[in-house]
């Protein structure tokens, strides 16, 4: 009985189950030829700055442990840095630098670590250690993303990034995740992290989703999460629309940070974006999926097009695009 009480809501809800994301939208809309583009962190960060889309600032690579070597020439005229996996996911392998004296890196929990602990981090990521397919990995060097002032009141020590699901090149929907102590400041959900709605129209967060419990407080810092003002929304929406051109997915999870100096920068792609985006917006995906087809089959449709007509169809309160991205749109070619 509950059971099915349950799949009625869901189904009223219009919530797109994992069976029909898998069949109608990564089956049918991304080649598996084109995967790599996207796994590869490396590749999809050369490919962005192809076509002009922002991504963190590359310093170096190690691609194999004598190249680790290197690192000292890499690291030293960079007071702070982060390094990540190529191959990595969910956060793991990701070590972050805000400092650096007399030999000692600082993390970003505050502890100090000698070099040999950074060097040994670089080696095993390279060995693939975090590598999703325990492979021979790559280590990448990049500049440390300073996050705005906007979420220094709902996130705990990590970085929140917002992802935007974007399907044949439309934003259907979107949340800022935020990190917390227990999922030790990742942004994972399933580690803990918070999922909080974004309206698509207006760029206004929404309550959010802490586990299975609706929340509209940090858990750690006690303060709202909802009625937040993302800066330069119409900037997330056209970076993600791009990203459909660029690798030729048509099912993707954009993910962007909102740095303090630097604005939206890609963080990376996912071929297979879950679906709890559903959860922290309190809204389906399937019904927007269908309305996206039907958009998507007239044709001329560019990137600006695409982003009008996703705020008009699914924002709560729909809004023009501002000058400031209409301007911008030829800026992320």
């Amino acid at each position: 009985m509950f059971f099915s009480k349950r799949l009625r809501q869901l189904r009223a809800a219009e919530v797109l189950g994992i069976n029909r994301r898998n069949r109608d939208l990564i089956f049918e809309l991304n080649p598996r030829r084109r995967f790599p583009l996207v796994d590869d962190k490396l590749r999809t960060k050369q490919l962005a700055a192809e076509h002009g889309v922002p991504v963190p600032p590359l310093y170096g690579v190690l691609e194999i442990q004598h190249d680790v070597r290197n690192l000292p020439a890499i690291v030293e005229t960079q007071d702070d840095f982060a390094m990540k996996p190529a191959h990595g996911a969910g956060g793991d392998g990701i070590l972050v630098i805000t400092s650096q004296r007399n030999g000692k890196y600082r993390k970003a929990n505050g502890q100090w670590i000698s070099y040999d602990d950074v060097a040994y981090h670089a080696s095993n990521i390279v060995s693939g250690a975090y590598s999703l397919g325990g492979g021979r990995d790559t280590a990448m060097i990049e500049y440390r993303v300073r996050f705005s002032p906007l979420f220094e009141r709902i996130s705990y020590e990590g970085v929140p990034d917002i992802r935007i699901v974007v399907v044949r090149g439309y934003p259907a929907m979107a949340m800022v995740r935020l990190p917390t102590r227990q999922s030790e400041g990742r942004g994972n959900l399933h580690q803990g992290a918070i999922g909080v709605g974004i309206d698509l129209a207006t760029g206004v967060t929404l309550d959010g989703v802490w586990g299975n419990e609706r929340i509209d407080e940090h858990p750690d810092t006690g303060h709202r999460v909802a009625g937040l003002q993302i800066p330069d929304w119409d900037r997330f929406l056209l970076l993600a629309a791009r990203c459909q051109e660029m690798v030729g997915l048509g099912y993707l999870g954009v993910d962007i940070v909102l740095d303090r100096d630097l604005g939206p920068l890609l963080l990376e792609l996912n071929a297979r974006p879950g679906l709890n985006i559903q959860i922290a917006n309190g809204a389906g995906l399937r019904s927007r999926c269908e309305r996206i087809e039907r958009e998507a089959s007239r044709a001329g449709r560019d990137a600006l097009d695409r982003v009008h007509f996703s705020k008009q169809a699914f924002g709560l309160n729909p809004a023009p695009m501002t000058g400031a991205a209409e301007e911008s749109h030829g800026s992320i070619r």
